[in-house]
């Protein structure tokens, strides 16, 4: 737009070597240069020197790519004189990527994260693996098959106890009790009406094929899954999801083998209670080695620390519905820890707030076992943050194929920044959705700029993200550094523990900036038994962290008295599935428990409390018990009116860590179930 007169805008206009193509002097006006000649008058007539732009780097073999930046140039001249009022270049706008997927429709779920928009910018790579730790996949399933290459992201099946395999396979010349093999399909888990299928469902929302006409779409079109199995009947063992982290890390494992290409993300939708050292380390050895570790933060509606989503190094994903707000199921952070990194849809299957007349699950690829075989390959609605865990994975793997170089501090930066998510609840992080909701469109972005030679802003991070002593006392390293780039610079400005039984002191690393490593130690005189929670409060010119803190003093050993309200499980010999439950408090004299219009057959009999609420009895401070006892649990042959099954209960914290799959449906999330090693 000219503004010296509605007359000589036209020629104005052509003197400078540029042609009006459409509009009028009177408004605006579509501006053209048509060929190399115009090109060479609108910089003289403008003043830009061509030799002075090509030293600066302007010049390229792409004519396309050179053409838009002589119109940038000359639009910048434009803007520069006096007679313009108005220059401006004439952006194309196109149409947000919408795959023909005749289910998409339905998955609300994608675009609550932005993802259409940002299918413009990537729909993904197939040089990106993301490495799915679960039941394993659906190999066959028409709309996964052609992103699973078992050359260039090869599985494997690392559940070693063959009852919970239930696959009937095994290594040649392995032992009897060991099931490996290299066959990561899932045969079914044996769920109560029905194989869950549930590393199907969570590798079709990483990367369902995608434009295929076919069933749904996934957030990424063309990233690998490499199917990885640890989880089976009644779920599966922590030492068995360590191999799948190992191996999906290319470390050393029990295959004896690694992938001829590590995994870049591993998704991990399952969890449990239970601390483990060894597991740490395997976690932070595949961290080291470069790979993104994303977890689901459990379904316990509860802040009580789940794992391996609260393990140093891992981004916990808590699960928002279709209105943003924290699903009702989903753990979250205690006093605003660390323990919940960032957000994500997991969906609600007991609403239908669209009115599309489906459940507000998240709708991906499944399997159907009722009437097997052969297994029906379908699509299916679930809930949980083991939905929210793979579009966390998906967007990374996005940002990966922008970025091929974006490692996990990268990405911690990222999300302490604020700069790839909508922040939701209280400003900044909070409690509920960690960092924020996760947005594809601005990880996309991010991740393009550090591939551009972007740096990340100043940013205070600390590793480990929270500490759980346990019941041990230290020390530990708390190490405080800046996760921005090279050139960013911050300063840590004040350093409280909230309980004076937290004491944490500096190293002779540690700067004047106050980066470097702390010593973090517990002094726990004068506390009585009993678990306890504090915080590490630090504040620097850039950013805040929180620190949760806990530990737990003595273990509360009863003997002839309360241990607790307890849960009592009659379990069968034969399919070790729990028949029934009684809830029971302690009588003043012991538990008065009873089953009543038990079934004929062979039973056992287990008993003890959850304080951890994580679904589970006789983790490590919990009652546990079975007749007669633990050790040699007893079948018991019921055929009418039976009594007199007395037995204790104690604690033991030897117990190693349970691990089971988040539930995927709406069944109830606090059904209770014992260890597979006990019984299920």
């Amino acid at each position: 737009m000219f503004s010296n007169g509605i007359q000589s805008a036209v020629g104005l206009a052509a003197s400078m070597g540029l042609q009006a193509r459409a509009g009028a002097p009177d408004r605006e006006m579509l501006l053209a240069f048509d060929d190399e000649t115009d090109r060479r008058q609108a910089f003289q007539v403008l003043g830009i020197d061509p030799g002075v732009v090509r030293h600066r780097g302007y010049q390229t073999a792409d004519a396309g790519i050179q053409r838009k930046m002589d119109t940038l140039y000359i639009v910048k001249a434009l803007r520069q004189r006096g007679d313009v009022l108005v220059a401006e270049p004439n952006y194309i706008w196109r149409a947000f990527a919408t795959p023909d997927d005749p289910l998409y429709s339905n998955q609300w779920h994608y675009p609550l994260i932005n993802l259409p928009q940002t299918w413009d910018n990537t729909t993904g790579s197939n040089t990106v693996i993301v490495a799915v730790i679960d039941t394993g996949v659906l190999l066959n399933h028409p709309d996964l098959d052609g992103n699973l290459d078992a050359v260039l992201a090869t599985g494997f099946d690392f559940i070693r106890d063959p009852a919970i395999a239930v696959d009937g396979e095994d290594l040649p010349g392995s032992a009897p009790d060991d099931d490996i093999d290299p066959n990561p399909d899932d045969p079914g888990d044996q769920s109560p009406g029905g194989s869950s299928f549930h590393g199907t469902h969570v590798a079709g929302t990483i990367a369902a094929e995608t434009n295929n006409a076919t069933g749904v779409a996934g957030v990424t079109w063309n990233t690998l899954i490499m199917p990885l199995r640890a989880l089976g009947k009644g779920g599966g063992t922590v030492y068995d999801v360590m191999q799948s982290v190992r191996y999906a890390a290319g470390l050393p494992n029990d295959s004896g083998t690694t992938p001829p290409t590590r995994a870049d993300i591993i998704n991990l939708s399952l969890g449990g209670g239970g601390f483990s050292q060894t597991a740490q380390d395997v976690f932070t050895s595949a961290r080291n080695a470069g790979v993104i570790i994303v977890a689901a933060a459990g379904n316990e509606s509860s802040s009580t620390p789940s794992y391996p989503a609260d393990y140093a190094g891992v981004i916990s994903v808590s699960a928002v519905d279709i209105n943003k707000n924290l699903a009702w199921y989903s753990n979250f952070a205690e006093n605003d820890g660390n323990d919940v990194g960032v957000a994500a849809p997991g969906g609600d299957t007991g609403a239908d707030i669209n009115a599309d007349g489906f459940p507000d699950g998240v709708l991906s690829t499944c399997g159907d076992d009722t009437s097997a075989p052969p297994i029906e390959f379908i699509y299916c609605f679930f809930q949980g943050t083991s939905m929210a865990s793979p579009h966390m994975a998906g967007v990374v793997a996005l940002m990966k194929a922008v970025h091929t170089n974006l490692t996990p501090d990268d990405l911690d930066g990222l999300l302490a920044s604020g700069k790839i998510t909508e922040d939701l609840g209280a400003l900044g992080r909070d409690n509920q959705y960690g960092h924020g909701l996760i947005d594809a469109l601005k990880a996309v972005a991010e991740a393009e700029k550090l591939a551009s030679g972007g740096e990340l802003p100043a940013t205070l991070t600390a590793e480990p993200a929270s500490l759980n002593f346990g019941v041990t006392r230290g020390p530990v390293d708390l190490e405080l550094s800046n996760a921005g780039g090279s050139s960013s610079t911050l300063n840590v400005t004040s350093l409280n523990p909230s309980e004076n039984w937290l004491i944490v002191t500096p190293t002779v690393s540690v700067g004047a900036d106050g980066l470097g490593t702390y010593t973090v130690i517990i002094d726990d005189s004068g506390l009585a038994d009993g678990v306890y929670s504090a915080q590490i409060d630090i504040t620097s010119d850039a950013n805040d962290v929180v620190v949760p803190v806990s530990i737990q003093v003595g273990f509360p050993l009863v003997q002839g008295g309360d241990a607790g309200y307890h849960y009592v499980l009659l379990v069968s010999s034969d399919s070790l599935q729990t028949i029934d439950q009684d809830e029971v408090a302690y009588s003043g004299t012991g538990y008065l428990y009873s089953f009543t219009n038990v079934r004929a057959g062979n039973y056992k009999i287990f008993a003890g409390t959850d304080s951890d609420n994580d679904g589970w009895i006789g983790d490590a401070g919990e009652a546990f018990g079975a007749y007669p006892t633990v050790d040699q649990p007893a079948t018991v042959v019921i055929s009418g009116n039976t009594g007199g099954l007395d037995f204790m209960t104690g604690f033991d914290v030897t117990l190693p860590s349970r691990v089971t799959v988040d539930e995927p449906t709406n069944r109830p999330v606090l059904q209770r179930r014992i260890f597979k090693n006990t019984t299920n």
